[in-house]
């Protein structure tokens, strides 16, 4: 969920362990789509169409992802805010509700355990954690903190996205008010009798919504979705190409718990507050690459898609060119919490 943060496409079940299906399986049988292990679900990779296709049509209306794979926590308690900020090197004490931060699970030696995004609720703290990592993630977070706060799963929410530049024109027609959500914000919605809680984070480099529904209700909101013009459904082949393209790191390629100090530009940078960030700099002491280094690997290459054509919202120019142009919306300024 920002980057709403992906895991890298492997398999945990074994031969004699049959692949989780998430509630969407059978919609992405009825669309043709190819689907293939994935953090131990089976999961569609491309649609009918193809992955370029799909990339682009993200990039120019609203693409709809399945990410139910992904781990739901709730932190709840009276001491949950510090608690869960002496897991990672972010101002959690200090996040106003409704608003939402990226941060980083670190372990002692400030390896990445993984990166995750949390918003603070009237009640609790909503956790979005990579699939692949969820079970370990679960059991850290319990381990180190479970005897401040409360630390519930929720295995029973399915969580979809909606990405892209005309997300909420297709969504506010299904979920009147969404509009109103600035970047980096989240506020509970329903529809159709069903509790939903939207965050607005757009993970592609586009705006976009994450969507935390109870899984009964996820097949008829993805159908509804789909049904508005603007939304064609969008694969785990795409959504890859459209985090690459922008810019943004992959957990198990760009960041792990091993080769945390290629993380001190791209993602601590991007996780950092000002009252945090010398504690950050002193958990990533080890870093041995200069930041100019990690910037210039880390740096897009110009024309990654520009033989798709000019004019066609690819960005032939990389994830700068994005910045700039999702700087000028309204909605891409954070709020300062």
């Amino acid at each position: 969920m920002e980057p709403l943060l992906t895991d890298t496409p492997t398999s945990t079940a074994s031969p004699e362990t049959p692949l989780l299906r998430t509630p969407l399986y059978d919609l992405h049988l009825e669309l043709g789509a190819r689907m293939v292990p994935f953090a131990g679900y089976s999961m569609p990779v491309q649609y009918p169409a193809g992955l370029m296709a799909e990339h682009l049509h993200t990039r120019a209306s609203a693409g709809l992802f399945d990410v139910s794979h992904m781990g739901q926590l709730s932190i709840s308690g009276d001491d949950s805010a510090a608690a869960l900020e002496s897991l990672m090197p972010v101002d959690v004490i200090g996040l106003a509700p409704g608003r939402q931060r990226y941060g980083m699970l670190l372990n002692e030696n400030a390896g990445i355990l993984d990166d995750l995004m949390f918003t603070r609720r009237a009640a609790d703290f909503l956790v979005i954690v990579n699939g692949a990592c969820k079970v370990a993630d679960t059991a850290h977070i319990q381990a180190q903190i479970g005897t401040r706060c409360q630390v519930t799963p929720l295995p029973d929410a399915a969580l979809l996205a909606l990405q892209g530049p005309l997300a909420v024109t297709a969504l506010e027609r299904l979920v009147p008010g969404v509009g109103a959500l600035v970047f980096m914000s989240g506020q509970g919605f329903v529809w159709q009798g069903h509790e939903l809680f939207l965050t607005r984070s757009g993970y592609t480099g586009e705006d976009g919504f994450e969507i935390s529904i109870p899984s009964d209700a996820a097949l008829a909101f993805a159908r509804a979705l789909l049904q508005q013009p603007e939304v064609k459904p969008i694969g785990l082949g795409a959504r890859n190409s459209l985090r690459l393209e922008a810019g943004l790191c992959l957990y198990g390629n760009d960041i792990d718990e091993q080769h945390h100090a290629r993380a001190s530009e791209s993602a601590v940078g991007g996780a950092k507050s000002t009252a945090h960030w010398r504690r950050a700099c002193r958990w990533l002491h080890r870093c041995t690459h200069s930041a100019a280094t990690d910037r210039r690997r880390l740096r897009p290459r110009a024309g990654r898609f520009a033989g798709a054509g000019a004019g066609t919202g690819a960005r032939a120019h990389g994830f700068a060119s994005t910045r700039r142009r999702s700087d000028r919306r309204s909605h891409q300024r954070p709020a300062r919490t």
